[in-house]
């Protein structure tokens, strides 16, 4: 037997001699041949179809360079390829991130970037590109903290919609209605947003925004119509020729999807609460979040909402008033426990209105807060030439009369205002809170205040011869009930804007006589807010013939030239206060009409800078000067309520009704009796101009009825009660329930 071997095609085959060969074997390599045979057609094929696209190609690449623009159009459609697109590559996508951060930051920026007021203010105005610029002229990176919290909401927007052109124009287009309604709001009320216009939205008033778009307004709308569907048409077009479509997660199969998911629902959810991290402990006092913002240049400046912005940006700006700490809950408040207090303070105000004879509501009653205002001669270290204010020393030895113990020095105004109107003490608030006005009083549902005695708003009216949005006091006096508020700015233009010597200020005597003629016009009793101008700061020798010369107490510590410049201006204006102030009482005098007034410095000028070097003087530069004054109608001249060397503001209306001998409500027979134990209270004083971004820290300050410091934890059982009373009155009222709300606790019977 022979054995022989055939090879076809690379395929082995094994016969034998003397036999015939398997059909089926034959037939089968038959059809291996028709494969191969099918294969190499196929091969044939592809190649000239490639052959074909080459010259194709090669026909585009000539009909472009002979300028045939149809023929490479023709090629192309031959092609059957889709438009070429780019590829954006991870680090790319970053830079774009910071770059649109960036951008965004700048269009919230350009939205307060206006006029710093529409009066004079000392107050300079920011703009766009300060916020840029101080990072290397003032060492101030509040602009990197402005992105960092912009950065958060951006992130979570890309991971929300797994597409980054789809994100960017929505936070674009966002800021963009952001800046152009903090446009509107500033140019028409000097305001910035605020966490509170949230609260008027979610009453149902959104409907009225359309008044306060300013008239004229027509162009701008206009321009950012026309600049949101620009970005997103942009947008739109840059995503459809990105290669990835601006995907940032575009993971395969069943597992790679899942990480992607998970992945994107950690990046929403991560960057959204550290920015709700951030707002709700910003605010607070020596956390993280506050340490972090504060060296990276944020510096609240709580008097001006919109310098405010301008200074740190308006969402740092927004964020820091988001949510503030008011003051920590008692633990035994309750409806009940409040209905108790209720009864209580009923009971006292029965005790002492069996000996009183006539109502606050029976005469009018004017505050007068007077800016700056103290007695130079009682500076440690500081000698003045001349007596500044006899004719006010004159007037507190006849009548009620103190030091008044401020919670501020060079600065706090409105703090002092506010516990005067309300009998609130910031010394029970959390130290995070460091001005009611603006952190506290727009988002309240209830603000009870003294001038709410005299019954309908019309009877309540307030002077500042200012700009009216300064302590967002035009919004704040609307819910107080004051019914006009005179300014230098409509729809209430205060009559009188005289000034004095180079002042930029609208004198007292100008204030005053503006006072005197709103007084004298009507017959009706009423209550009238004052907050002069006079005396701000700075002190540049405003006055010419300016015979005022201050000098060291202590020959050895000379005082520098720029303090002798600012003191000696400073007594002048207090002379001057002093001179306008006994001739509007005076006139005063001569109404038919029953009148008190009840004056008051909110704070020493932060002028004394050898006084302030010590800190045994931290006390003496927080004592101004106060008294309560009534008119011959009255029948009340002269009078003198008990306990009135010491006092703070937050005792004023008590001490109104006991000079006047009016009956009180509980809850100032409840002041009344605090009064009675501790004559002022006011938190910690520091000798050093108090910045807004805290309170100090420590124990508040109290003092008897000769002026020493009382320690709490020396109080008496009464005293001990009355304050945990002050504690529930004051939470019910601004952070709590609101339970005294339903009773007569405010009701004068």
């Amino acid at each position: 037997m022979k054995l022989t071997q055939r090879q076809d095609d690379g395929d082995t085959r094994e016969t034998q001699d003397g036999f015939p060969e398997d059909r089926a074997g034959d037939m089968k390599d038959a059809n291996a041949i028709k494969e191969a045979d099918a294969v190499k057609d196929a091969n044939v094929a592809k190649d000239v179809k490639d052959m074909k696209g080459t010259a194709a190609d090669s026909a585009s690449a000539v009909a472009g360079e002979s300028g045939d623009g149809q023929a490479a159009e023709r090629a192309e459609d031959e092609r059957g390829k889709e438009p070429r697109r780019f590829h954006i590559p991870a680090w790319g996508y970053a830079l774009l991130f910071v770059l649109f951060d960036f951008v965004t930051v700048l269009m919230l920026q350009w939205g307060v970037t206006q006029g710093s007021t529409r009066v004079q203010l000392s107050s300079p105005l920011d703009g766009v590109w300060d916020l840029v610029a101080k990072m290397w002229t003032k060492g101030n990176f509040v602009i990197v903290l402005n992105m960092l919290l912009l950065g958060l909401i951006y992130l979570a927007l890309i991971m929300l919609f797994n597409r980054f052109w789809v994100a960017t124009p929505l936070l674009l287009a966002a800021a963009v209605f952001v800046a152009v309604v903090e446009h509107f709001k500033v140019s028409l009320r000097y305001e910035t947003v605020s966490p509170s216009d949230f609260d008027f939205l979610s009453s149902g008033n959104a409907g009225s925004l359309i008044g306060f778009i300013p008239s004229g307004s027509g162009p701008l709308i206009a321009v950012s119509v026309v600049a949101i569907i620009a970005i997103v048409a942009l947008f739109w077009a840059v995503a459809h020729f990105d290669a990835r479509h601006g995907k940032v997660f575009s993971m395969s199969g069943r597992q790679g999807k899942s990480v992607g998911a998970v992945s994107r629902i950690l990046l929403v959810v991560a960057p959204l609460l550290l920015f709700a991290g951030y707002g709700a402990s910003v605010s607070g006092v020596n956390t993280f979040t506050n340490s972090f913002a504060k060296a990276l240049g944020d510096i609240p400046s709580m008097w001006d909402s919109v310098y405010d912005a301008q200074r740190n940006g308006p969402l740092v700006s927004f964020m820091g008033q988001v949510n503030p700490h008011v003051m920590d809950e008692p633990a035994d408040y309750s409806e009940a426990t409040m209905r108790q207090v209720a009864k209580r303070y009923a009971g006292e105000a029965r005790r002492i209105n069996r000996t009183r004879t006539s109502n606050l509501d029976d005469g009018t009653v004017i505050f007068v807060l007077s800016e700056s205002y103290s007695d130079p001669t009682r500076v440690p270290g500081v000698k003045v030439n001349h007596d500044p204010m006899p004719g006010i020393r004159s007037v507190k030895e006849g009548t009620t009369s103190g030091l008044m113990l401020s919670s501020g020095y060079g600065g706090g105004t409105a703090n002092l205002e506010y516990m005067s109107l309300t009998g609130l003490s910031m010394a029970n608030f959390d130290p995070s809170l460091t001005s009611p006005y603006q952190q506290l009083v727009p988002g309240e549902r209830w603000t009870p205040t003294v001038n709410q005695m005299w019954g309908d708003k019309s009877n309540s009216v307030a002077f500042h011869p200012y700009e009216p949005s300064m302590y967002s006091r035009a919004s704040n006096y609307k819910k107080f009930g004051i019914s006009h508020f005179y300014t230098l700015e409509p729809p209430d233009v205060i009559a009188h804007q005289g000034k004095l010597g180079k002042s930029p200020y609208v004198s007292d005597q100008s204030t005053y006589q503006s006072v005197l003629d709103e007084v004298s016009k009507t017959k009706s009793n009423q209550f009238v807010q004052v907050a002069t101008m006079q005396n701000h700061m700075p002190y540049h020798g405003w006055y010419p013939g300016n015979t005022f010369k201050a000098t060291s107490s202590d020959p050895s510590k000379p005082l520098k030239s720029d303090e002798n410049e600012s003191i000696d201006t400073y007594a002048k204006g207090v002379n001057l206060t002093d001179k306008a102030t006994t001739k509007f009482l005076s006139k005063l005098d001569a109404l038919g009409k029953p009148v008190t007034v009840v004056f008051y410095g909110a704070h020493l000028p932060g002028i004394y800078s050898t006084a302030s070097a010590d800190q045994d003087n931290s006390l003496a530069l927080h004592e101004t000067d106060y008294f309560i004054w009534s008119n011959k109608a009255s029948g009340r001249q002269g009078a003198k309520a008990q306990g009135a060397a010491y006092s703070s503001p937050n005792f004023f209306m008590a001490q109104t009704a006991e000079h006047d001998n009016a009956k009180v409500s509980p809850y100032l027979a409840f002041l009344t009796d605090l009064h009675g134990k501790v004559s002022a209270i006011e938190p910690p004083v520091v000798n050093k101009i108090q910045g807004w971004d805290r309170i100090p820290e420590g124990q508040p300050i109290y003092l008897d009825a000769k002026g020493h410091p009382m320690a709490a934890k020396d109080f008496d059982a009464k005293t001990k009660r009355l304050m945990h009373d002050y504690q529930l009155i004051q939470y019910d009222i601004t952070a709590g329930k609101g339970y005294l709300q339903d009773t007569d606790f405010m009701r004068a019977k």
